[in-house]
């Protein structure tokens, strides 16, 4: 049986429990008014680097674009590992950030840019693993920019998301067969509501780590697509292949949502025993965090 951190749980799910969303929210409400503990009591030890306009090298955090966008105006944020080098095959992390503009009474804030990003870096600490910090495609009055907010234009930013994989795959040596597609917040929702918007974009990844909600879980969210319909569709496309579900203080109502569409798929569920609305625990040094980065060993084996 493998070893979890306490309350955390991976299984593979087939049949519907019969638990009622309403009961699982409830319980939600329940951890999240409980006493947690705030993110900020554990110091870090990662800093995430910093965004340059220098030249992509092993190391360096640059911005880039793929062709057919100006930089300017949309870009993603390219992390080669520290052991780089040319010729060599690695692994990707493509993540997405949050909604911008978000800010709570804890002292949790969200850019929504792909600079303000942090999963991939808490996993790889720089070692081992391409990052890529995707934008968001928005258009406006015929120009291509950042959407700080949801979506923007789906379809664009599904285009880019396509671009990036072939652009790090052909200049930096991405392993197509190592992909994984991580966010926070929005980001987590992106993981199946872009990651797996059609069959050629949901083919590309190995695996996909969720953060702090989760496509289908709520269906009022202010933008086409956010029905349950819509929602099911999409999950059906994940074909089985692993997610990492992960939340403050609780995650009972994503898993009773998937456990009672009855989706298919390796779903391993891990409650955060903090408070905080943020992406920067992977930057602490907590069992969760060994946790993920376990997980995402295991997927790749």
């Amino acid at each position: 049986m493998k070893t979890v951190p306490q309350g955390a749980s991976s299984r593979r799910l087939h049949r519907p429990s019969g638990l009622a969303l309403a009961a699982a929210l409830a319980l939600t409400l329940s951890a999240t008014a409980a006493e947690l503990r705030d993110i900020r009591s554990v110091a870090p030890d990662l800093t995430t680097p910093s965004l340059t306009d220098e030249a992509p090298a092993a190391g360096r955090r640059v911005r880039e674009a793929v062709a057919g966008y100006d930089s300017n105006f949309v870009y993603h944020a390219l992390h080669l590992p520290l052991n780089w080098r040319p010729g060599r095959k690695f692994p990707v992390i493509f993540e997405y950030a949050g909604n911008g503009g978000y800010t709570n009474r804890f002292g949790d804030v969200c850019d929504g840019r792909p600079e303000g990003c942090n999963l991939g870096y808490g996993i790889s600490e720089g070692w081992n693993y391409i990052w890529v910090c995707l934008p968001y495609v928005a258009v406006t009055n015929g120009q291509k920019e950042l959407a700080s907010k949801w979506w923007g234009d789906v379809e664009e930013t599904v285009r880019y998301c396509k671009l990036a994989v072939r652009h790090v795959a052909g200049r930096y040596g991405g392993d197509t067969n190592a992909l994984f597609l991580a966010g926070f917040s929005r980001g987590a929702i992106a993981c199946n509501f872009i990651g797996l918007h059609d069959d050629e974009i949901a083919r590309l990844w190995r695996g996909f780590i969720c953060h702090s909600h989760y496509d289908g879980v709520r269906t009022n969210w202010p933008y086409a697509g956010a029905d349950l319909a819509s929602a099911l569709t999409r999950l059906k496309r994940l074909a089985n292949r692993p997610q990492w579900i992960s939340q403050e203080g609780s995650v009972e109502a994503t898993r009773s949502y998937l456990e009672s569409v009855g989706a298919p798929g390796k779903f391993t569920f891990v409650p955060l025993p903090y408070r905080n609305h943020t992406d920067a625990w992977v930057l602490r040094p907590i069992p969760e965090r060994e946790h993920l980065r376990r997980w995402v060993a295991d997927t790749l084996r």
